[in-house]
């Protein structure tokens, strides 16, 4: 073949890709052509997999039997056994340590730094007079554990429940901040003036609505920007449809911690490999402890060399946090850096010692009995976005998008729920009060829930903490066993994860929801 012809061949192929590659995806309902605007120009972006977010892993979620593993002990009889699903998710692969929640700090007072703010930054401290006790020496905790930087990668502690929730709303915002930067399309001077913002800071929620507008960066309007008008033009504004921003961070819930802790993943083929038989449904009903891989609790190499040793931070009995100078058992008196000890087969560490850590769940003692089969949470209170007389949105002074609560003249006529906060449902406490403390109507009672923290020590403020801590002894650190806290109060044993929702296929990226069998050829011949 000579020059001229292979030419001729060249040009030819490259004429047939580009026709390719300019072959407008089009809607299956109608006909139309996506992303064209001779055709309306209604704009899709590309089918994407979630990513995943910094410092997370992912769950592949599942069915498992949450609650009670061993004798209960403590004759409480909070965690009877059910059996649960749990949808996909991501948490934090380890607790959020000093460094983290003192980055967090330097936002708050960098962007909140004028005189109107100071009730701001100085509810954003953590609690650091918890370490104190009547009759023990832990002064030098109370002065330095947060601050010095040998505790930087230690769990912080001493945070509410409230403050670990605001936290998990700023590093949503953060995050997402820095994905426009990373595409172009928030200015690199953005993330470099934070000084004084307050209220202009960055908040997803508000971006969305148009009601905060980033300058914009240099990549936005070239040509090489993926998102378009309906006219063809750049697009300057990012939606969420998009699949560049992430949803929020939160805390787990308590399903989902008790999930992720058990990591039965590790008794299944591997998921990040081809599956082996379809179908085969391993799971251990009766493992004890966040670390182990089979029912007696045991995790070792082949060469036993981690035969006897501590696999989680926690209190072997009276006097003895520790163990003998020269043969420190877990090494750690107090907290241990956030990844010591062996990940379980999610690859999360220290879901079992350490610190006992929030879940988004209001406590109640039968709320395993009561919750729904998939997702089981207590403690939803529904909100909207807020529209003023005008019907616009606004933003509070913090920067966030202000919200209202449902009401239950709202909800009256709806089939899912008729209450808009029903942290109370089916939980009987109302009742039970009513007759107990004998001061008010029962009836009455019931509509007004009130009795919460009189006649019982657990109200609407009560959130459950999991896994143990390391002033515990071994009972409590079975992810199994559930206490709780006010949502308002801190604790020296108390630290706190991170989790995130899956969009998506459940199986993880690269995986197809549902199962795809081949096609048949249908059969048209006539008869």
């Amino acid at each position: 073949m000579n020059l001229k012809n292979l030419f001729i061949v060249l040009s030819c192929a490259a004429a047939v890709t580009a026709c390719k590659s300019n072959k407008k995806e089009k809607s299956d309902v109608t006909g139309w052509n996506y992303n064209d605007k001779n055709m309306g120009g209604y704009q899709v972006s590309r089918e994407k997999e979630q990513r995943t977010g910094p410092g997370l892993v992912f769950v592949q979620g599942g069915t498992f039997t949450m609650g009670a593993t061993e004798e209960d002990v403590m004759g409480d009889w909070n965690n009877i056994p059910t059996r649960k699903t749990v949808n996909s998710f991501y948490i934090d692969r380890t607790e959020v340590a000093n460094i983290h929640y003192r980055e967090y700090l330097y936002w708050v007072n960098t962007v909140f730094d004028g005189d109107e703010y100071k009730d701001v930054r100085t509810g954003a401290l953590p609690d650091t007079l918890v370490w104190r006790s009547e009759l023990a020496y832990n002064e030098p905790l109370v002065e330095y554990y947060f601050r010095h930087p040998s505790y930087n990668y230690y769990p912080v502690v001493g945070v509410t429940w409230k403050q670990a929730h605001d936290f998990c709303l700023w590093r949503s915002d953060r995050v997402n901040e820095k994905a426009l930067y990373d595409k172009g399309f928030i200015n690199k001077t953005a993330l470099k003036n934070l000084q004084g913002q307050g209220q202009e800071n960055f908040n997803t929620k508000a971006y969305l609505l148009g009601l905060t507008t980033p300058t914009p960066g240099n990549q936005v309007r070239s040509k090489k920007n993926p998102l378009k008008n309906p006219n063809g033009t750049p697009r300057t504004q990012v939606t969420f449809e998009d699949g560049i921003l992430l949803p929020n961070y939160r805390l787990p819930t308590e399903a989902e911690w008790e999930y992720a802790a058990m990591g039965l993943v590790g008794q299944n083929p591997n998921p990040s490999k081809k599956e082996g038989k379809r179908g085969e449904e391993l799971i251990t009903n009766k493992q004890v402890f966040a670390w182990t891989q089979n029912v007696n609790g045991l995790r070792d190499s082949r060469r036993g060399q981690w035969q006897g040793t501590f696999l989680a931070n926690f209190k072997r009995g009276n006097g003895d946090n520790m163990g003998v100078a020269g043969g420190l058992n877990d090494r750690a008196v107090y907290t241990a850096p956030v990844t010591s000890f062996f990940p379980n087969s999610f690859g999360i560490y220290n879901m079992s010692g350490n610190v006992s850590e929030w879940t988004g769940d209001v406590y109640r003692p039968l709320s395993p009995t009561d919750n729904d089969d998939v997702s089981p949470y207590r403690g939803n209170r529904y909100q909207n976005v807020y529209k003023n007389k005008d019907g616009e949105f606004e933003k509070d002074s913090l920067g966030h998008v202000k919200t209202t609560y449902v009401t239950d003249e709202e909800s009256k006529n709806r089939r899912n729920y008729q209450k808009g906060n029903v942290i109370n449902y089916l939980d009987g406490d109302s009742m039970i009060t009513g007759v107990a403390y004998g001061t008010m109507d029962v009836q009455e009672n019931l509509k007004t829930g009130r009795g919460y923290g009189v006649s019982t020590l657990i109200s609407d403020k009560s959130r459950v903490i999991k896994g143990g801590s390391w002033n515990d002894r071994p009972y409590w650190l079975s992810p199994g066993t559930r206490r709780f806290l006010e949502e308002d109060q801190g604790s020296s044993t108390v630290g706190f994860r991170c989790a995130m929702d899956r969009l998506g296929s459940p199986e993880g990226n690269g995986r197809k929801t549902g199962i795809n069998y081949p096609t048949r050829r249908q059969n048209t011949r006539k008869r």
